[in-house]
């Protein structure tokens, strides 16, 4: 019986490693090719894996797309919204967030898979749906339960915490992302996204902080 649990959970990490080292590949095709250019065959090469084997995991290009969008946002918004809901800091723990968010948002290959679902979810819909649900979505959640901690606790206060966290997040972004997806303008440098992320954190906290 032991040694059968040990095989499966053997079995299981193969599975695992294996997907993983699809998904590695189809990042590489998918980001140098789009969507439309990419090929099952490319991305098994990329892959380093016979087509039989990219099928067995995965049964066209679009679920494989798919995979990979929510792995992708769903580890960056488990990376960037980890935040302890016991912080009294509220500027401390914003400014962190909002330069950590900025800088991932306006990151060359962040800005490329942007496009990329944007330009397939016209055909494709669930694409778009995947994406917002495992990033932004999941973002503004963690963000609100925050954010309700620290009503409870008398630091701020918000009738509805869900669109103060979409309020602040946007506050951070400001135009920064739409001028990349855009390409009308270079990634800003560091010094403006710390005055841009400090600019967020005073108006939020003006409109949401507590009465003085």
């Amino acid at each position: 019986m032991a040694q059968g649990a040990v095989l499966e959970r053997g079995q299981a990490q193969h599975e695992g490693d294996k997907r993983r080292q699809i998904l590695d590949g189809a990042r590489t095709v998918f980001l140098s090719a789009g969507f439309d250019g990419a090929s099952m065959g490319e991305i098994a090469r990329a892959a380093g894996v016979s087509k039989g084997t990219l099928y067995v995991y995965f049964e066209n290009k679009e679920d494989l797309f798919e995979a990979l969008i929510i792995q992708e946002k769903t580890s960056l918004a488990e990376a960037l919204f980890t935040l302890d809901a016991g912080d009294p800091d509220v500027p401390g723990v914003l400014a962190r967030l909002g330069t950590s968010f900025l800088t991932e948002m306006c990151r060359p290959e962040h800005v490329s898979v942007v496009r990329m679902v944007i330009g397939a979810c016209e055909k494709f819909p669930r694409f778009g749906l995947a994406f917002y649900e495992a990033g932004p979505a999941c973002g503004v959640e963690r963000l609100s339960g925050y954010l309700d901690a620290q009503v409870a606790a008398g630091r701020l206060r918000i009738a509805d915490t869900e669109l103060a966290a979409r309020h602040f997040l946007h506050l951070c972004q400001a135009g920064l992302l739409t001028r990349l997806l855009f390409g009308a303008g270079g990634i800003a440098d560091a010094a403006q996204m710390r005055h841009q992320v400090d600019e967020a954190v005073r108006m939020f906290l003006a409109g949401y902080g507590p009465e003085r």
